[in-house]
């Protein structure tokens, strides 16, 4: 089962409808897959979160150094490519090559052995998963509010029981579209909200004082990743419950975060944070400090399906009977990479997600798709 070929593959896609959050705007979707081959002719699929040309050379920097390893040690070969790196990638792009790599070796692991990637990890703790829709970005439409509660609306008559949306616009506005956004869906769906990091401490609390009462499910990235004692002075200055992560990397810096009471649910992302491998144990990590894990989920549906396998063998809270079911994201712009891209769609079926059951990850590539999006 000797790895003979990595091949990365950078697919982009133009978007007919721009959106922008806090910090800049989406125009196109440009995101670098790797597909793993052994020498048996067994493939897997994996992705990196970040950008994409970045990702690819992490990705060829990698390969002579894990090329002609066996597939299935997958940890060796992740502990060969983190030392290789450690001096100089502690974070950021090269580990989202990693964690591509190791996706993909999962993927194939499943299929050697024929069996699902969260049985590979020891099994299903939860035989259901349930998904909450993020979407309502921000566009230069001069109906926006409007806009936002039609399309809010939208996903609770969907089936979907939370719904995230962005802020940042500034306490005023934002205390605007989320008082609206609340009247309109009701009290009985979720409603989380994400600045993107946009802002200081300070406004932070601003802002938290201004919701308090719209029974807000979290407040995510509310100041920037850099600043665990602001996540932690944050958190004891309001009720609402406090996530970040996504820009998080491996066990050591979500250690940084839960040494520092920073979050109340922590977000890694599978395909930057270290890989299924990684994730596994900062999930395990996360529970003994008795933090929440929603993994941040964006991309294709490699990365999608990977967080499925993941949040299906999540430990369940310590001392319950009866256990709530997990979160995962459902991003709910534009994405081709996902929709066409790759499959089978994952759909709710009455507003849940059920765990895939195909050897590995299950997620299929459209060759055709392929070689259109293809562009590196």
């Amino acid at each position: 089962m000797k790895i003979i070929k990595i091949e990365p593959v950078i697919v982009n896609q133009h978007l007919e409808k721009p959106f922008h959050f806090s910090q800049w705007e989406y125009q196109t979707r440009t995101i670098c897959l790797v597909k793993i081959t052994t020498e048996d002719g067994i493939f897997g699929w994996g992705e990196g979160y970040g950008p994409a040309g970045m990702v690819k050379a992490g990705i060829e920097f990698f390969t002579p150094f894990i090329t002609g390893m066996d597939a299935l040690d997958n940890e060796v070969v992740w502990q060969n490519m983190y030392l290789r790196s450690l001096d100089y990638a502690r974070r950021g792009v090269f580990l989202s090559a990693l964690s591509a790599i190791d996706v993909a070796l999962w993927d194939i692991k499943g299929k050697i052995m024929e069996r699902p990637v969260y049985q590979l990890l020891g099994g299903k703790k939860n035989e259901k998963i349930k998904p909450y829709a993020t979407g309502l970005y921000f566009s230069q439409n001069r109906n926006l509010k409007s806009d936002l509660v039609e399309e809010a609306l939208k996903y609770k008559e969907e089936g979907y029981l939370g719904i995230k949306m962005k802020v940042g616009l500034g306490i005023k506005k934002d205390t605007e579209y989320v008082t609206a956004i609340r009247k309109a869906i009701g009290d009985e769906v979720d409603l989380m909200i994400d600045s993107n990091h946009a802002y200081t401490l300070k406004e932070a609390v601003q802002l938290c004082v201004a919701l308090k009462d719209l029974n807000i499910a979290w407040f995510e990235e509310p100041v920037s990743p850099e600043l665990y004692d602001n996540y932690s002075q944050l958190r004891d200055k309001t009720d609402i419950p406090i996530a970040g992560g996504e820009c998080e990397y491996l066990r050591h810096g979500f250690l940084q975060l839960f040494q520092h009471h920073s979050v109340d649910i922590a977000q890694p992302d599978i395909c930057a944070a270290g890989g299924i491998t990684e994730v596994k144990k900062i999930a395990a990590m996360a529970n003994t400090f008795g933090v929440e894990v929603i993994p941040h989920s964006w991309g294709t549906g490699i990365a999608l399906y990977a967080a499925m396998h993941l949040i299906a063998n999540l430990d369940p809270s310590p001392g319950r009977m009866y256990q709530p079911l997990p979160w995962m994201e459902l991003d709910q712009t534009e994405n081709d990479l996902r929709d066409v891209l790759t499959g089978p769609p994952i759909v709710p079926e009455n507003g849940m997600l059920r765990i895939p059951e195909m050897p590995g990850l299950g997620v299929e590539m459209n060759e055709k798709a392929l070689e259109k999006f293809r562009v590196g």
